[in-house]
């Protein structure tokens, strides 16, 4: 079907092969309305059975399915399912039909099968991985089985390990990206209250961010975003390969320095690459920044790193460093930088700035469900321009 007008990007079905979507956004963002307008769309064909889980029934009633922005609002008179509330499901004319479970009750997804199902408010629910592995084993009717789940994210392992998942694909949305569709005061009125903080970053702009020991704050990272200046002295892109191919992305991070300031300029990492695919994605980075070097961690296949960036043409010079300290004990320098302001970000980076938050909540990444491979390379990026930087000029006698 022709999405409506309107809609957002985040909010449409991902043009990628997968078997789960998960769509993050702040307060507002409008997650109610992808999922209802995905299992809209799936109510048109075939007559599908479907299954709407969310924290409670009465949430899936009153906002999945007869919400403002639920199922119900895509169709008006006889072309609206109606609500069966002994069966707790809602009929199409079609014969298409969804059935309501609630999160608090695991056990009732035990038995029914479904062609597609939508998870709403995942992080909100008490035992998010039991009723999703429960959910999954229903997923086994018609050819291509799909979830799309929605939520606020929130800290969790089950959130991370979700993502990490094969077959998964993600979208993000801020509130503000809706902001059309919503009072006109309220955006500022939030801002004033809570903007910079972490609760701004996770409510409003849909990002996970960790809580107590984190290195990387919130606030400074949001105090951090500026512009590039239109000169750098240098440039560099640090790699940071994935220790096994199609897992794990490779991180690729570009930043510069200017008057002992570091500008992060591009976050080109990427999952499921071959060890050809990410040598020549990052070649092509540093064609394309000028970069003055190449910086790559060595700790995953040592010299062969260096072959591999060698034989994809790449004619800048390349640098091999070595992890001898954990990623907490590399960061923390780092996140003296950002608390300083010396760090600027000249663009959005939201899946980077994740992993930084991420970065000493967990024992340095462990628990994430997978390696925090972009906020590794923009350590490498950072150390490399203002650590192991020269401090100034130096004289040599003639």
């Amino acid at each position: 079907m022709t999405p409506p007008a309107g809609i957002l990007p985040h909010q449409t079905d991902p043009q990628v092969d997968w078997r789960t979507w998960i769509m993050l956004g702040g307060r507002g963002a409008g997650k109610t309305y992808a999922g209802a307008w995905w299992i809209h769309s799936l109510a048109q064909r075939d007559n599908p059975t479907l299954a709407l889980v969310g924290p409670a029934l009465h949430d899936v009633r009153e906002v999945m399915i007869e919400g403002r922005s639920g199922i119900k609002s895509f169709t008006e008179g006889k072309a609206r399912p109606r609500w069966e509330a002994g069966r707790k499901r809602l009929v199409w004319p079609s014969g298409a039909s969804a059935y309501a479970f609630s999160a608090e009750d695991a056990d009732s997804l035990r038995g029914p099968q479904f062609h597609a199902a939508w998870a709403d408010e995942y992080c909100a629910w008490r035992e998010p991985e039991r009723v999703l592995s429960n959910l999954r084993f229903g997923l086994r009717l018609g050819d291509n089985p799909k979830l799309v789940v929605t939520t606020t994210p929130r800290p969790i392992p089950a959130l991370r390990r979700l993502m990490a998942q094969p077959g998964t694909t993600f979208t993000r949305g801020a509130t503000q990206d809706n902001r059309e569709n919503l009072s006109p005061g309220f955006l500022s009125h939030l801002r004033n209250l809570y903007g910079g903080t972490r609760l701004e970053a996770q409510e409003m702009q849909g990002l996970i961010v960790e809580a107590d020991g984190a290195l990387f704050r919130a606030e400074d990272l949001a105090r951090a975003r500026g512009a590039r200046p239109a000169k750098l002295d240098r440039i560099i892109v640090a790699v940071d390969p994935p220790a096994t191919a199609g897992g794990d992305a490779c991180g690729i991070v570009v930043a510069g320095r200017r008057d002992g300031v570091a500008y992060v300029l591009a976050d080109r990492s990427q999952r499921g690459l071959s060890p050809n695919g990410w040598a020549r994605r990052a070649m092509e980075t540093a064609v394309e920044f000028g970069a003055h070097h190449v910086l790559a961690e060595s700790n995953q296949g040592g010299e062969m790193v260096r072959t591999l960036l060698a034989q994809t043409g790449l004619e800048t010079q390349v640098r091999l460093v070595h992890a001898s300290r954990g990623k907490r004990a590399r960061a923390e320098p780092i996140a003296a930088l950002y608390e300083q302001g010396r760090v600027v970000h000249c663009g959005v980076f939201p899946a980077l700035e994740e992993e930084m938050m991420a970065l000493g909540s967990d024992g340095g990444g462990k628990g994430m469900g997978h390696s925090p491979d972009r906020a590794d390379a923009l350590v490498w990026a950072l150390t490399g321009l203002m650590l192991n930087a020269p401090a100034g000029p130096r004289l040599r006698t003639l």
